[in-house]
C-alpha cells in the first residue's frame, strides 16, 4: 500500500512538472523515472520537489484559485523559516561521549529549538488563517505530519556512524 500511494504521489508531481520537461510520465516505467530524475541537476531536482509538495499541498487543502498564489508564498515562508530554525542544532553528535555539563547544555538547546519550533509554527498559522479557513490550517499541519512519517519510514536506519546504533528506550 505505501509503495502504491508513494507511486502514485510521485507520478502526480511529475506529470505537475511535465510540461516544463517536456515528459510523459504517467507513461515511464519507474526505472526510466528514476533515470531522468537522475540526470537532473539538485536544484532542478529541489525545485521538482517543491512544486510538487506545493501542489500535492494545494490539491489536499482544495485551496480556492484566488487564494492559491499568496497561500504558496506564505507556506514556502513557513518552511524556510523552519529550515532556518532548525538548522540551528547540530544532531551529529553521540550524546554516550558527551560529559554531564556537554549533554545538559544539549539538551537545553534541543528544548529550545523545539519551543522556537512551534512558535514559528504559532506566528504562521495564524497568518495562513488570514487566507484559508482555520481547519485547512489544521489540516495543512496533520498532513505533514503524515508526510514527516511517511518520509522517516523510508530513510535507511543506522547509516550515521557518528551517533552510534539506534537504541529503543
Amino acid at each position: 500500500m505505501k509503495k502504491i500511494l508513494l507511486t502514485f504521489l510521485i507520478i502526480y508531481g511529475f506529470g505537475l512538472n511535465a510540461q516544463r520537461t517536456d515528459y510523459d510520465w504517467k507513461k515511464m516505467d519507474p526505472k526510466q523515472r528514476k533515470e531522468v530524475i537522475n540526470n537532473l541537476s539538485p536544484e532542478e531536482r529541489k525545485e521538482l520537489l517543491r512544486k510538487f509538495r506545493n501542489n500535492m499541498i494545494m490539491d489536499n487543502l482544495n485551496i480556492d484559485q484566488d487564494d492559491k498564489a499568496e497561500f504558496t508564498q506564505l507556506y514556502n515562508e513557513y518552511l524556510e523559516s523552519q529550515k532556518q530554525i532548525k538548522s540551528q542544532f547540530d544532531p551529529s553528535f553521540n550524546p554516550e561521549t558527551l560529559s554531564d555539563d556537554e549533554a545538559k547544555a544539549k539538551l537545553q538547546q534541543s528544548f529550545e529549538i523545539g519551543q522556537k519550533l512551534l512558535d514559528n509554527r504559532k506566528k504562521y498559522a495564524d497568518k495562513m488563517q488570514q487566507v484559508i479557513p482555520c481547519q485547512k490550517v489544521l489540516k495543512l499541519f496533520q498532513s505533514e505530519g503524515m508526510m514527516r512519517d511517511k518520509m522517516n519510514e523510508r530513510k535507511p536506519h543506522g547509516n550515521n556512524t557518528t551517533s552510534g546504533p539506534k537504541q529503543n528506550p
